[in-house]
């Protein structure tokens, strides 16, 4: 090698045209090559250290120092021990000297890889290295660097990567823990020592509207003057250098209970400590005074502030996120909860000088976001624990989350230029008391005795919350806010942030009601009734134009407030929709004036919208106020719908005697329901209308629904061909409702008066005006169509199809009579359907739906099919999907042609599970196609496509036919102590077992973990892994690619199924496995030598439990990968002793 000085000048020369703008990417290949070639020269590290105490290059420091992160952490096995202990000696020393000026980057990685030396030494031959650490904490001049020190060596030793045995990942917590107890006692005293002495220093502020803090519930929170006299202390200004290394041992703190155990190290004056800081985010002063000296500085000083009690929210979150709290911490908990709750206190509490908002507005987003987070956890992990102790007010706690939530919105909406645009915040906190609900309902559903004590505990927090959540959804006072919300734009849940916003406030309400039904209603009710006022009354308004009806309000603050009015009404009404539920079951009759209320006032409302056809009128501001009446028109509908299961119950409970009222409530929602049933009606409401019609239709069943004009209106204008076809959709919806008005039995009526007859004579006319198109395409099916014909052909069959697979769909779990009729209606359609599936197999887009209504038939109706029929059905697509079809539709149809064949295994996982010997004679040939003619095209392509659907075929071939493969019978095995195994078709098993195997050698992670969960399965009912064939030929093949896949760490999501599932397998022959396969299976192993093989072998405990074993598994791939990468990384011809 050239001088140290010459080599330095060259790599400054080199990382310098590297990093050039100018510079080609070939010419930097060039340059890797080199660097690269001198980091695994032998020695090159003597020349890094050279270079790290000789340049100021920030480039070539930080090279020097990845050289010596490589070295130690691929190659330190194979460096002589007199080059480690100069090594281990220099580099600290190298530290010391630089690291006031060395750039930080370059200082925390230089930490790091002396912290990596201590991971691989320490205690054995680096004795020293943690004693180090503690001297340098200890020193003031070193404080600093102490600290980050010590949090990256909590980062690389408490949870250290793969690259390190299990045994030595052991040693080295048990080392930590033992050096936990003298951490955190010099991490406390670091942080007290700071605050008292600024404390000390820090100047008694005058008397002003905000001092004075020690109110009432703070006392009733910490039970003790002298702890409330303590935290009411001003917080005092630190210097740079003291948040500097506050800000660490923070972060040090943070790191440290991430992984230590909650225990009596923790002591409570270091918590106390910690919440001294936590005051920090609090604390406004310091951003005001960056504010009004406007200075770069003060700014900085103000933010740092600001992040040090961010830190110390981190550390407390890092406490309560741990659900397993011995009983000895309990009482540090309580402690803990009283010290946030006064800062909780802090943060809500109103004065001369500041409302809760403006307060909020000052504090530190990161700060609120930390604070939010504790109140999730103890709501949701340690209420529970809490609530008992008579110390702790959990009640003035709600008061003070109830205040933090909504002056929270407040700032979120009122204040988006400086803060976050979205309601993260508000939702978050909208979670928490969901969290809190939850645990309301469960503790009342146990403990029954108590519930009005529980309930009048909580009533009026509950109430104000209701209340107050209500009025933040309605626009009446918060348009402003609320107009920001967008509308428009779907996230990844298909809502839109108004949406989202109105559906978790409604869940709240909801879970309010489940709770105070009675005062949640009458507090909702007298709302909507306002609104709904507004809305009844536009009527007067309603003037005759030339062109048609028009709204004659035209003032500017009369629209706006109609406006604001007609978008509250469409959220109340998804409101009381949403509180349906709470009407039916066993409350039926205790609610039943007030369901009825609601569910009159409904009916009124979509009857007057649909009378005065508000959806069509001209307006004066036609953007907004069109679209509000159409949505306000479309929302009753919705809500009315919900009350579908309550008008059920009510049919149950009236049909005998005085009917009147139901029959009128439905007859008029039928009313409002026809006139909307048009192609020229908006699609929102034409589809709410349908939704309705469907549920009027299926979930309540009224014998009379025939025969109300309004129904039989509709059938005509269905079946009426010269009428327009309305949008796909609609159509769907309004066939399957009137197809279930005929089909499904009607409630409380004994067979004998269903009146079948008359009502399949009636489905059939349906089906046959419906299908009349389709039919016809039976006789021109076979001649060659041209373009424009072939178009008009697939529209008639797409629109057909669609309507008969969801009048098939829709009856599939009713009644037989019912599916019987409904099969007798669409015979001929199936019929048809069938002759023209060869005429369109190469169109794979007509093929998918037919499928997709042969697949809904098969599900549905294949007993009504009839045996001979669904056998020439088969027999057929047998026939058509030949291994050229197949070819065509899987490679060169892409996704369409994919799903085709999709469809077609679903139809025979339907055929195969059927039982009874009906279908059995079709076995051979679809294993066939599967293993033949499916397989051999999807086995090797990357894409997934087909692949889970052909293995789920597999799976119920074999779990539904398991005696085609094994003939052993219960009794057999019952008088022999053992299964008599007659094994058939042996050769099919074992190529279904190999198409197994050979998935869990691919790289599809939901592939692999559906066909293991299908083994697993059969080994449960089956007992797969005990038959003589698997037993002998496949067991160790499978246990082997399982162990394999763990060592390539190719699926490391399902460590732990795998580990399950190799269990299950050994389970069958532990025998031979700890003395055949473990041998074998180390044997192979390349990369490892003999003697690190037989320490594998011997650290494999030879248990037989289910934890014991899995941890064996998991320690033997860990230690097999930590082994081959020490022996890759050791330099050529090593003599490893």
């Amino acid at each position: 090698m050239a001088s140290e000085e010459a080599s330095l000048r060259a790599l400054e020369s080199l990382m310098t045209e590297f990093f050039h703008n100018c510079t080609t990417n070939e010419r930097k290949r060039e340059i890797e090559e080199l660097l690269n070639n001198f980091a695994q020269q032998i020695g090159a590290w003597r020349f890094c250290l050279y270079f790290l105490s000789s340049t100021r290059n920030d480039y070539v420091m930080m090279y020097s120092l990845t050289v010596f992160e490589n070295l130690i952490n691929k190659m330190w096995l194979g460096v002589p021990s007199q080059d480690k202990m100069e090594i281990r000696s220099c580099l600290p020393k190298l530290l010391l000297a630089h690291h006031k000026t060395l750039p930080y980057f370059i200082r925390n990685k230089l930490c790091k890889v002396i912290v990596d030396i201590g991971r691989q030494d320490w205690p054995m031959f680096y004795h020293d290295f943690f004693t180090n650490i503690l001297q340098l904490i200890q020193s003031p001049v070193t404080t600093p660097l102490g600290l980050i020190m010590l949090k990256t060596t909590s980062e690389e030793l408490a949870c250290p990567r793969e690259d390190l045995s299990v045994a030595r990942k052991e040693e080295l917590r048990k080392l930590l823990l033992d050096q936990v107890q003298t951490v955190l006692g010099l991490l406390t005293g670091i942080l007290e020592s700071i605050w008292d002495k600024h404390s000390a220093t820090a100047a008694t502020p005058p008397p002003s509207p905000t001092s004075g803090e020690s109110g009432d519930l703070l006392s009733s929170l910490l039970q003790s003057p002298s702890a409330a006299k303590l935290l009411n202390q001003p917080i005092p200004i630190l210097d740079t250098d003291s948040e500097y290394i506050c800000s660490l041992a923070l972060e040090c703190l943070a790191h440290l209970f991430s992984w230590i155990p909650l225990s009596a190290s923790i002591t409570p004056s270091l918590l106390t400590t910690i919440f001294h800081f936590a005051r920090f985010g609090c604390d406004t002063r310091a951003r005001k005074m960056s504010s009004v000296n406007g200075s770069s500085q003060h700014s900085g000083l103000g933010q740092e502030r600001g992040r040090l009690g961010v830190l110390a929210m981190a550390c407390i979150n890092e406490l309560m996120s741990k659900n397993c709290v011995p009983m000895e911490f309990e009482e540090y908990l309580l402690r803990m909860f009283q010290q946030t709750f006064y800062l909780l206190q802090k943060i809500t509490r109103e004065n001369n000088a500041h409302t809760v908002k403006s307060r909020l507005e000052e504090l530190d987003e990161s700060y609120i976001e930390k604070f939010t987070d504790f109140l999730r956890l103890f709501v949701s992990v340690h209420l529970r624990r809490i609530e008992s102790y008579s110390q702790f007010p959990v009640v003035e706690f709600l008061a003070l989350l109830f205040k933090y939530t909504f002056h929270q919105l407040a700032v979120l909406i009122g204040n988006f230029d400086v803060f976050q645009p979205t309601h993260e915040g508000y939702f978050s906190c909208l979670d928490i008391w969901t969290l809190f609900l939850d645990y309301l309902t469960s503790k009342i559903k146990s403990r029954l005795a108590d519930k009005e004590a529980v309930l009048n505990r909580y009533e009026d927090a509950l109430v104000l919350l209701l209340t107050e959540v209500l009025n933040r959804i309605q626009f009446r006072y918060n348009q402003a806010q609320l107009e920001e919300l967008d509308d428009e734009t779907l996230d990844d849940d298909q809502q839109t942030e108004w949406q989202r916003y109105l559906r978790q406030s409604l869940e709240v309400v909801a879970k309010v009601m489940e709770l105070l039904p009675t005062h949640a209603f009458s507090t909702l009710f007298p709302v909507l009734q306002d609104n709904l006022e507004v809305y009844l009354g536009l009527q007067q308004f309603v003037v005759t134009s030339g062109t048609g009806h028009r709204l004659n309000i035209t003032a500017e603050n009369d629209c706006r407030r109609l406006h604001c009015s007609l978008r509250d009404l469409s959220s109340l009404l998804q409101a009381v929709g949403r509180l349906a539920e709470y009407f039916t079951g066993d409350v039926f009759a205790a609610r039943f004036n007030d369901a009825l209320t609601v569910v009159e006032r409904l009916v009124k409302v979509t009857l007057y919208g649909s009378q005065i056809k508000l959806y069509n009128i001209e307006t004066a501001v036609p953007s907004v106020l069109k679209p509000d009446l159409i949505d306000v028109h479309a929302q009753s509908l919705a809500a009315l719908q919900a009350y579908a299961h309550w008008l059920a119950q009510f049919y149950s409970e009236v049909h005998r005697q005085n009917p009147e009222q139901f029959i009128s409530l439905v007859s008029t929602a039928l009313e409002a329901i026809t006139p909307l049933i048009s192609s020229k009606v908006q699609e929102k409401l034409l589809l709410s209308a349908c939704h309705l019609l469907v549920s009027l239709a299926t979930t309540v069943r009224p014998v009379f629904l025939i025969s109300i004009p309004a129904v039989q209106k509709v059938f005509n204008r269905i079946t009426d061909t010269s009428a327009q076809r309305l949008p796909d959709k609609a159509q769907v919806l309004v066939c399957r409702a009137l197809s279930n008005v005929l089909l499904l039995p009607w409630p409380n009526l004994p067979e004998s008066e269903q009146q079948w007859a008359v009502r399949s004579t009636n489905h059939a006319s349906l089906v046959s005006a419906l299908t009349r198109d389709y039919r016809q395409l039976k006789a021109t099916a076979s001649l060659p169509q041209r373009k424009v014909q072939l178009e008009d052909t697939k529209v008639i069959i797409h629109q057909t199809l669609s309507v008969l697979e969801d009048i098939v769909e829709s009856v599939s779990g009713e009644s037989t009579k019912s599916r019987q009729i409904c099969y007798q209606s669409l015979q001929e359609s199936v019929q048809v359907s069938l002759a023209l599936f060869p005429a369109f197999i190469h169109q794979s887009d007509v093929t998918d739906e037919m499928l997709s209504f042969f697949l809904t038939l098969f599900q549905g109706l294949r007993v009504q099919m009839g045996v001979p029929f669904t056998e020439q059905i088969i027999q057929t697509f047998l026939n058509m999907f030949t291994r050229e079809q197949l070819a065509e539709s899987i490679l060169h149809e892409g996704s369409t042609g994919c799903r085709v064949v999709e469809k077609f295994l679903k139809i025979l996982q339907v055929v195969v599970q059927e039982p009874g010997q009906v279908f059995k004679p079709f076995l051979p040939s679809v294993i066939s196609l599967c293993m033949e003619q499916v397989y051999p095209i999807i086995a090797e392509r990357s894409s997934p496509d087909v692949k889970a659907e052909l293995f789920e075929l597999l799976f119920r071939v074999l779990h539904h036919n398991w005696r085609y493969f094994f003939k052993s019978s219960v009794l057999a095995s019952v008088q022999r102590g053992v299964a008599e195994e007659q094994m058939e078709n042996e050769a099919q098993f074992s190529a279904i077992m190999q198409a197994f195997g050979q998935s869990f050698l691919q790289p599809d992670i939901h592939l692999f973990k559906q066909n293991l969960f299908y083994l697993e399965t059969l080994n449960t009912k089956q007992k797969l892994y005990h038959k003589k064939i698997f037993r002998t030929t496949m067991l160790f093949q499978f246990v082997n690619v399982l162990l394999q896949v763990l060592v390539h760490k190719s699926h490391d999501l399902l460590q732990e199924e795998i580990g399950i599932a190799t269990y299950n397998m050994a389970s069958v022959d532990f025998d031979g496995f700890y003395s055949a396969f473990l041998p074998e299976f180390l044997a192979s192993c390349d990369g490892v030598d003999s003697n690190q093989k037989n320490v594998l072998g011997r650290n494999f405990k030879m248990d037989r439990d289910l934890p014991s074993f899995t941890q064996n598994v998991h320690r033997l791939v860990n230690d097999l990968r930590y082994y081959r990468l020490c022996n890759d990384s050791l330099p050529p011809g090593t003599v490893k002793l």
